[in-house]
């Protein structure tokens, strides 16, 4: 074989090869230094080591020479670490805290975020007068204190000296430097953004803030809970009453009072505990997941069986027009589903519906509304929805089975019925029962139909969560993680997660095991 000259090769490892590899490589590492930059500020020295470490694998991967499956490995790898194995890992790690509303941060930011709520306008403070600015989407407020010298500051920001303020003949601080002064009419027209600016006095809490009602004229507001921090405890100035670290994220007082903000610690197994064991989730869990199990296995069977009846019956060679109704049975395939399920839960509607009002002669019937009947609508419209997957699987599967052994079977004088239920059904369950059990898994999680359809309900009267009768257990997380009807909860959210994943992992590792058992048909 004739060798390729060097001069006429075209390799990574040529100039211009090596050209491309630095120009890229530059690339990515002004974006990685920007990241640890930000992560270096922020003071997050894991995620930045991590970062660190992973952009040095990566020069050193691309730059030498040989290496050449790690060079095509590389970015499937990352790729598959970023949104694959580190979204799995936090969920998991969510899964035992108590993360979410009111548990969202650090305690020291919970502490900061109780006196700033509790804060209250001081008697008889003196006015500091005031002039709102702007400056690349933020507002300030540049204040003129009783002294008469002008500072400026914003949310989060304490106030600071603004010597280069221009005033007017009053005294009072009207404009600065790289700031724009809002007009009247500016200040109506953002008043919302104005009264929500809270300017901290200074670096301590307890000297309180800045906050103005009109745009003119600004007060000092301090916090009606004071902190101690040596003895940890909360203490409302006004009645006296104290509030403990509780050990479970909040400040609690000894009546069982707690405050409104607290903070994100580790809780071990305590949402999964709380699945099982809280009387508004218990009952309700358990129903839900029975429901899930009949919704996944009976839309598996519904759909596979009309799918292959419909297969067998359009697979006929004598059929006339047999593409265009291929075709038509594959529309239901073609539409999203959320828009599917918005659509029926349109006609399913028992006040002004198309099915109750046009086909039924305008009968009130429930169909979203009644429990068994909504989770009737639910399995029809998802059979809509996933006969034409089926349609097509069985379709394709039918044709590639051996026609001899269908002719041996007829000469022997099978009958069609025998034919199918003793040849043709067991060798399409050979290639169709990965199928099965990824369609299982599917529906196990079918998020679309049941959300956009009948949203969970119709809801369960023994609990005061947003608990339905037709909810499945990943509506069930969406509602715990998003808040819908009692607070956005990611830690109880993230064990329900598991939950199904374990759940789904098992079954399908067993349907899996049985079906091998399937491989001796062929």
């Amino acid at each position: 074989m004739p060798r390729v000259p060097q001069r006429g090769r075209r390799s990574p490892d040529s100039w211009k090869g090596t050209l491309a590899k630095i120009v890229l490589l530059g690339l990515v590492d002004a974006l990685a230094v920007y990241i640890c930059m930000a992560l270096f500020f922020s003071h997050s020295w894991a995620v930045l080591a991590i970062a660190a470490a992973v952009t040095l694998l990566i020069n050193w991967i691309y730059l030498r020479r040989g290496g050449l499956p790690a060079k095509y490995l590389a970015p499937g790898v990352l790729f598959l670490a970023v949104f694959q194995v580190v979204v799995v890992v936090f969920s998991g790690y969510i899964a035992f805290t108590n993360y979410g509303d009111g548990h969202n941060s650090t305690k020291e930011d919970a502490i900061s975020s109780i006196l700033t709520s509790s804060q209250k306008r001081v008697p008889d403070s003196p006015a500091y007068r005031t002039s709102v600015l702007t400056k690349d989407g933020s507002y300030y407020l540049l204040v003129t204190d009783p002294k008469g010298a002008a500072e400026i500051g914003t949310t989060g920001k304490k106030l600071e000296p603004a010597p280069g303020a221009v005033k007017d003949s009053t005294g009072k601080a009207k404009s600065l430097d790289g700031y724009q002064t809002l007009a009247l009419s500016d200040l109506v027209a953002h008043q919302q953004d104005v009264l929500g600016l809270v300017v901290p006095v200074s670096d301590s809490p307890g000297d309180g803030t800045l906050r103005t009602q009109d745009g003119s004229s600004a007060y000092i507001f301090r916090s009606s809970i004071a902190y101690d921090a040596a003895a940890d405890t909360m203490t409302e100035t006004d009645t006296g009453t104290v509030y403990r670290d509780s050990g479970q994220g909040d400040f609690v007082s000894a009546s069982g009072d707690k405050l409104a903000t607290g903070w994100k610690i580790d809780v071990g197994f305590k949402n999964f505990v709380t699945a099982f064991t809280d009387e508004g989730l218990r009952g309700p869990l358990l129903a839900v997941t029975l429901w899930t199990f009949t919704f996944a296995i009976a839309s598996v069977l519904l759909t596979f069986a009309l799918g292959l009846f419909l297969a067998v019956t359009f697979n006929r060679p004598d059929l006339k027009g047999k593409k265009v109704y291929r075709i038509l049975m594959i529309l239901p395939y073609a539409f999203p589903a959320f828009l599917s399920g918005l659509v029926w839960a349109g006609l399913l509607n028992p006040e002004f519906g198309f099915i109750n009002n046009a086909l039924l002669g305008g009968a009130h019937i429930g169909w979203l509304t009644d429990p068994v009947l909504a989770k009737i609508s639910v399995l029809v419209v998802n059979l809509w929805l996933g006969f034409p997957y089926m349609f097509l699987v069985c379709t394709g599967a039918l044709q590639s089975l051996p026609e001899d052994v269908d002719e041996a079977a007829r000469m022997d004088g099978a009958s069609p019925w025998r034919i199918f239920r003793s040849i043709k059904l067991p060798l399409l369950l050979v290639s169709t029962a990965p199928l099965l059990i990824s369609s299982f898994a599917f529906n196990f999680n079918n998020f679309n139909v049941i959300y956009m359809l009948t949203n969970g309900g119709p809801r369960f009267a023994d609990t005061t969560r947003d608990i339905g009768a037709t909810d499945i257990l990943i509506t069930l997380v969406y509602k715990s993680a998003f808040g819908v009807g009692t607070g956005r909860d990611y830690g109880l959210a993230s064990a329900l997660a598991i939950i199904i994943f374990i759940i789904v992992a098992t079954v399908s590792a067993i349907s899996f095991k049985q079906t091998k058992a399937l491989e001796d048909v062929n």
